[in-house]
């Protein structure tokens, strides 16, 4: 098995005083770098643990394309929270504030699962910021507590839940609607033809 930079730094995460969930994100890579070395053609999807490149694609809010360094294209859903669609107030704003950041810019991903259209979901990092909790900080999204319930911790739960009140307060981004519509209840409205 070779050892590369990124199982060096999983490694070290994995002993240090990270948080849980990096910790995980560490483990998963160093379990898919393991599993490669002895199942070769499971490496392809067992390397999943994390993703390093350059956002090369904004599709909305919440999701972006990420070109690795093998020059291959993942298209990743940002984990705990929900954008509005590009159809719904601020959806646009959502994609563009969220471009202006991280377009070509080189971004890691800590992959936590594929969603069942194929995607990564992750938490994004620039540098050193958590990208995710930087839309909930800016109004451009929901924390979605349906599903960050089974993966944040609870420090992080009420970080998130913290950050989308501190925006409601301040009125920022799609706060500044008086009664914003949750993307998940306009795709359910839609998929009811309503």
């Amino acid at each position: 098995m070779k050892v590369q930079a990124q199982h060096l730094r999983a490694l070290t995460t994995l002993f240090s005083g990270a948080s849980p969930l990096r910790k995980v994100a560490a483990g998963v890579l160093l379990l898919g770098a393991l599993t490669g070395a002895i199942w070769p053609s499971a490496a392809s999807h067992a390397d999943a643990g994390q993703i390093e490149g350059v956002v090369v694609g904004v599709a909305d809010g919440d999701t972006i394309t990420v070109l690795d360094g093998s020059r291959q294209q993942h298209k990743v859903r940002f984990a705990f929270i929900d954008a509005p669609e590009k159809a719904q107030p601020f959806g646009t704003k959502a994609k563009q504030v969220l471009s202006d950041k991280l377009y070509r810019q080189q971004v890691r991903v800590e992959v936590l699962e594929q969603d069942r259209y194929g995607r990564n979901v992750g938490r994004i990092w620039l540098g050193d910021e958590d990208v995710n909790l930087g839309q909930l900080r800016a109004g451009y999204a929901w924390h979605y507590q349906q599903y960050a319930r089974k993966g944040q911790s609870a420090q992080e739960f009420r970080l998130y839940e913290q950050t989308q009140q501190a925006a409601q307060q301040q009125r920022q981004g799609l706060w500044y609607d008086a009664a914003p519509v949750p993307p998940w209840d306009f795709r359910r409205q839609r998929r009811a033809g309503q």
